[in-house]
């Protein structure tokens, strides 16, 4: 079921670009998508911590972790916009940081310095 987000964002990407079209209005929409599903996610954020007196403690931890996906889903349907396969793109990158932290971690270990 991995590739179920990847599909989900397909659709919504479809969906969009038969609603809204394709231009470069449209992708600086998506973008902004993105920015605006981070406000969120902070808004939840501070609401958890109980940051604003008048509101108290007005999130969850799953208030926050639920805004953290609408924030990932935003940037997978933003990142269509820039490449032809979005998934293979983020796993090429997701593997090639692995790799490289893996190398790190390794090196740490064996010289024993940070």
């Amino acid at each position: 079921m991995t590739a179920m987000p990847w599909a989900h964002v397909r659709t919504v990407v479809a969906w969009l670009d038969a609603s809204n079209g394709t231009s470069a209005h449209e992708t600086a929409m998506r973008l902004l998508k993105v920015t605006e599903e981070a406000g969120e996610l902070s808004q939840a954020y501070l609401g958890m911590q109980g940051q604003n007196p008048r509101k108290g403690f007005s999130h969850t931890p799953g208030d926050v972790a639920t805004e953290l996906c609408d924030v990932i889903l935003a940037a997978m349907v933003a990142l269509h916009e820039f490449h032809d396969d979005p998934a293979a793109l983020l796993t090429a990158i997701a593997t090639h940081r692995h790799d490289r932290l893996v190398d790190l971690i390794d090196n740490e270990q064996t010289t024993g310095h940070r």
